[in-house]
């Protein structure tokens, strides 16, 4: 079903509860919470999505972009742990992995517009305005949603300060 591999399956499968373990901490938290229930799933999900790709993808660009998810991934992840110092470790946590969910979220929707319907596909060209500007829009989607979640940051802090 969809040209997917049983490999493809596990890649797409473990990867899956990412996607709205991601949309939900955002939600209710504004940025995703390394440190908590719906952060460690996101954690081992984007884990097993990352180091799958290189089973599975075909281009040498999903190699680079499995490596710097993972890097992005481990930063985010491990800045708390490394720099107890609260504010600017928060920035770096932040950024790292709202980087990580849209370095999640491009292959998703390419994908999706790739393979969907199946035999049919709304897709078929790497340079089709639809693909293109879904991308882009999910770019437009990270720079405001980076830019909401430091200035949501600095409020806090600024409120912490006072």
């Amino acid at each position: 079903m969809f040209g997917i591999s049983p490999l493809g399956w596990v890649h797409t499968l473990g990867s899956l509860p990412a996607i709205p373990v991601a949309f939900y901490m955002f939600a209710r938290h504004g940025r995703i919470v390394p440190r908590s229930g719906p952060g460690a799933i996101y954690f081992a999900s984007m884990l097993i999505g990352a180091l799958t790709v290189f089973l599975v993808a075909h281009q040498p660009v999903s190699q680079v972009v499995g490596v710097v998810t993972i890097l992005f991934l481990l930063a985010g992840y491990g800045i708390g742990r490394i720099w107890r110092a609260g504010r600017p470790a928060r920035y770096i946590e932040t950024v790292c992995l709202s980087v990580s969910a849209f370095l999640l979220m491009v292959p998703t929707v390419s994908e999706i517009l790739r393979r969907v319907p199946d035999g049919h596909p709304l897709v078929t060209d790497l340079k089709s305005p639809l693909l293109l500007g879904a991308q882009g829009g999910l770019a437009i989607l990270l720079v405001a949603g980076l830019t909401a979640q430091i200035v949501h940051l600095a409020r806090q802090g600024r409120t912490v300060a006072k």
